[in-house]
């Protein structure tokens, strides 16, 4: 073979083809962006304060989103005792009921950031106009859910040496010595599935609130923000978790403050996490200085 017989021959037709004059350079995204402020770990304890005042300035908010997540929780328990074949099904539905209310904390939050005087009216209705970002993120979330009960299902099959315990002792039964092998997986799995559920949420439902941004961009900046700061991130869904499993103790009484309270506080950590840039020459903060 020549290398004449490497070029291509060119035609008439490709001589008609138009050429690009220079790369093609996508535009500049539209409207305000947002970037990841600079965290340190006294921040999340900064967020329970201000999640702290909120709460202490308007009680009576507080106190029916309190009793709220109680009343769940209380539901909860007794369909556990009595038909736990239920269970999976009433938590699919406390997912779907929690970001409303959740969201209406927000709202008072941001009202009080604002320099407004929160009300109850407008705290129960904030969600009408963000329906639709809502209603994909609870899919999203009530999908990995079920994912997440399938898979702890599996991994009861396939790990449990006892036999399956009744309600009454499942706790004695998972923790037995024989099935140390199954509490290990189990908390391995709930583990990964737990850290997908916090890092798609844990600001994507404030910031729909705040910016009526669509479900995609809202998720996506959750992440950021857990990847650009994964050690803070950890230790706010440690603070988290462990102000809620103490608030279950006795009876569930201590959500009614609890949950009101880290409301409150997951909206300051939204705001302490995310800024806007509302022009590529001047950033604006929307959220108060850290």
């Amino acid at each position: 073979m020549t290398a004449d017989a490497k070029l291509p021959v060119p035609t008439e037709q490709s001589a008609d083809l138009p050429t690009m004059a220079a790369p093609y350079v996508p535009p500049a995204p539209e409207g305000p962006q947002s970037r990841m402020r600079a965290l340190g770990f006294a921040d999340p304890f900064r967020w329970l304060t201000k999640g702290w005042q909120d709460l202490t300035r308007h009680p009576g908010i507080a106190l029916f989103y309190g009793l709220s997540f109680w009343f769940m929780a209380q539901v909860l328990a007794l369909v556990f005792r009595h038909k736990p074949e239920y269970t999976l099904s009433l938590v699919s539905g406390c997912l779907l009921v929690g970001p409303f209310l959740a969201m209406g904390l927000y709202e008072v939050s941001r009202k009080r950031e604002q320099g407004e005087l929160p009300d109850m009216a407008t705290s129960l209705m904030c969600w009408d106009r963000h329906i639709r970002s809502m209603a994909m993120l609870i899919l999203v979330l009530m999908v990995l859910e079920l994912l997440w009960g399938r898979a702890s299902l599996v991994v009861f099959a396939v790990f449990f040496n006892t036999g399956m315990p009744s309600t009454t002792g499942v706790i004695e039964a998972v923790f037995n010595p024989q099935n140390i092998e199954l509490l290990m997986v189990y908390l391995a799995v709930g583990g990964a599935f737990a850290a997908l559920v916090y890092g798609l949420s844990v600001v994507s439902i404030p910031m729909i609130l705040d910016r009526d941004t669509d479900a995609i961009s809202a998720v996506l900046t959750s992440m950021r923000v857990v990847f650009s700061h994964p050690g803070v991130m950890f230790l706010w869904g440690l603070l988290l978790s462990v102000l809620v499993l103490a608030a279950l103790w006795p009876w569930a009484l201590g959500i009614i403050v609890v949950g009101p309270w880290l409301g409150h506080a997951s909206w300051h950590a939204y705001r302490g996490s995310v800024e806007w840039e509302e022009s590529p020459e001047e950033a604006v903060t929307l959220g108060s200085s850290n």
